[in-house]
């Protein structure tokens, strides 16, 4: 039984050795010293020795047993220390390596823009409205003073979503200045922003989707100057003290009298080009004072308030800003183009 022993002492300790991980160690652990393990196992053979060896053989046992357990020990200690150094190697940085970019998302163009036009109200004492994009033809027509016979009510200009032509999706946001007329009382100081939509062939200025500001001022002794001198600092605040405006005379069935404000020409500075049309202006808005018979309809007394409206284009407010030439390049999403600005 010595054999035995001193035969195990040596193969265990060989591979107790050779142990390259804890589970490895784990099984040699549980295979010498488990209850089932070739210690144990040599011990139940103790009944078979003399009275005189029993004791002999018991404390060389309890020996290689103590021996076993130190070297598991050392062994577990070793592997960890070699693991934790395993892991500082290859979590090291190397502070002389150059960084890695992190790419971080930003505002597309018409949100730069759009937030600057409403900082420029809220600066104006305005306040920030929103209304519906799938609108009743009572508020997008009727109660703007547009007449059964105008061609924006024609299915070939308008997106209906109704047969019988009273829903649709909102040709302008116009209607939100009825909404808010019906339930505040003036003064009104507002401005609206939104998708719009119209049944137009998309061009280097036209899109069947597009967004649109809407302004209302409603109070008493509101006049053609002040929507002129409102409009004037916000092209200023925009694009400059020496931007060029020019004011003409329009019609707008909601507005009397009725305008519409151009900007010179960002391309070719009055001269005429593709993105004028040749014009050498390119149209932003349209605005007038805000007609009586509007007034009336949403219960306002036109004898004692007076207000203007304008509605102006986001894009081109952006084109004009950041001298774009074609309105489709917002909307394509081209990463290369977006990130210019």
């Amino acid at each position: 039984m010595r054999e035995l022993l001193e035969s195990l002492r040596s193969a265990s300790r060989q591979a107790i050795d050779q142990a390259v991980d804890m589970e490895a160690l784990e099984s040699l652990r549980v295979k010498y010293l488990g209850k089932k393990g070739e210690l144990t196992a040599i011990l139940k053979q103790m009944g078979k020795l003399s009275a005189e060896e029993r004791p002999v053989i018991g404390q060389l046992a309890n020996q290689i047993r103590g021996e076993l357990e130190a070297e598991l020990e050392d062994r577990k200690s070793a592997l960890a220390a070699k693991m934790q150094e395993l892991r500082l190697e290859s979590e090291t940085l190397d502070v002389t390596m150059p960084g890695k970019e992190i790419r971080l998302g930003k505002k597309h163009v018409n949100n730069t823009v759009l937030d600057e036009v409403l900082d420029i109200f809220v600066g104006m004492g305005f306040s920030i409205v929103e209304g519906p994009e799938i609108e009743l033809a009572t508020y997008d027509f009727d109660r703007l003073n547009i007449p059964a016979n105008h061609t924006v009510r024609e299915w070939t200009d308008t997106f209906y979503i109704t047969p019988d032509e009273k829903v649709h999706l909102r040709c302008q946001t116009s209607p939100v200045q009825v909404r808010v007329m019906e339930s505040m009382k003036p003064p009104i100081r507002i401005l609206s922003p939104g998708r719009v939509y119209r049944k137009d062939e998309i061009d280097a200025t036209h899109s069947p989707m597009f967004h649109q500001i809407e302004g209302l001022v409603i109070d008493k002794g509101v006049t053609m100057g002040d929507l002129k001198g409102t409009l004037n600092t916000l092209m200023q605040k925009i694009y400059g003290p020496d931007t060029v405006t020019r004011f003409r005379p329009h019609h707008f069935p909601f507005t009397e009298p009725s305008c519409e404000m151009d900007v010179q020409c960002f391309e070719c500075h009055g001269r005429g080009c593709r993105v004028c049309k040749g014009e050498g202006w390119i149209e932003i808005l349209g605005a007038g004072m805000v007609h009586p018979h509007v007034l009336e309809m949403s219960g306002i007394d036109p004898e004692v308030y007076s207000g203007f409206a304008f509605g102006v284009g986001l894009e081109r407010l952006t084109m004009r800003r950041f001298q774009i030439s074609d309105m489709r390049l917002l909307y394509e999403n081209d990463v290369r183009f977006l990130n210019q600005f």
